[in-house]
């Protein structure tokens, strides 16, 4: 069996495991947390219904930033690399199995959604839980915040794709803070933009929530399907190597 090329005489390093799929797999998770229509129309709706808008805004992603970091921190020591594959582009078949899974359930709630069309009576509704929320103490904002507008069902994903990457405990914080950053943004920006110019901010958001209720889910549509896809070349990669 031939061993490693050479150079000079001296053997060359063992081949460093490609792990560009899966921050490519953490990228696309993230960005469909990001776009996912339900987070996306609390968000706005936390600061357009609102009488204190910037309150409201500040404590809802407080609630939303700790939930989601927590979950991070406490997988970083209970999970930590347990995903992580020895061979380079191949997923364990555990993992390759799970990918398969959450890549059907993906599809299949693109399908699902896009054959149901928009619910006016469910936006009315959100619209009225939030005019409730914002008019609540700052504990219930913060624990709206928490339950509304985390990752949800993206959370065990990017949980697996995460441990993929050989963190060690540290590495996976600082990953999991990025996926938490970025699922989060959209109310981020908003709420660093209402800070500097409050008046102009409240009127793009109202066209905001306008373009939201014709098209966010067209948009999180294609996201989620690219996401789908990624994660069913990595199961099948994993089942047929």
């Amino acid at each position: 069996m031939q061993g490693p090329a050479s150079v000079g005489g001296v053997p060359a390093p063992p081949p460093v495991p490609a792990v560009g799929w899966i921050y490519t797999e953490l990228v696309l998770v993230s960005l469909a947390a990001m776009l996912s229509p339900t987070t996306l129309t609390f968000s706005v709706l936390a600061l357009v219904v609102s009488d204190h808008p910037k309150r409201t805004g500040i404590f809802f992603y407080l609630g939303a930033f700790l939930a989601t970091l927590v979950v991070g921190v406490l997988a970083a020591f209970v999970i930590g690399d347990v995903a992580t594959s020895d061979t380079p582009n191949t997923p364990k078949t555990w993992v390759a199995i799970l990918d398969i899974v959450f890549a059907v359930f993906l599809l299949g709630l693109v399908v699902s959604y896009a054959r149901r069309p928009a619910d006016p009576k469910r936006v009315a509704g959100m619209m009225d839980q939030m005019r409730k929320v914002s008019a609540s103490p700052a504990i219930a904002i913060f624990a709206a915040g928490a339950t509304l507008a985390n990752p949800g069902g993206f959370i065990p994903i990017a949980l697996k794709t995460i441990s993929e990457t050989d963190p060690s405990a540290s590495d996976y914080i600082l990953e999991w803070l990025f996926f938490t950053i970025v699922s989060l943004l959209p109310l981020l920006v908003a709420i660093i933009m209402m800070l500097v110019a409050s008046a102009w901010t409240m009127r793009v958001l109202e066209r905001v929530r306008g373009w939201l209720e014709r098209n966010a889910r067209k948009v999180a549509f294609v996201i989620v399907v690219l996401l789908a896809l990624a994660l069913l070349r990595n199961g099948i990669a994993g089942l047929t190597s």
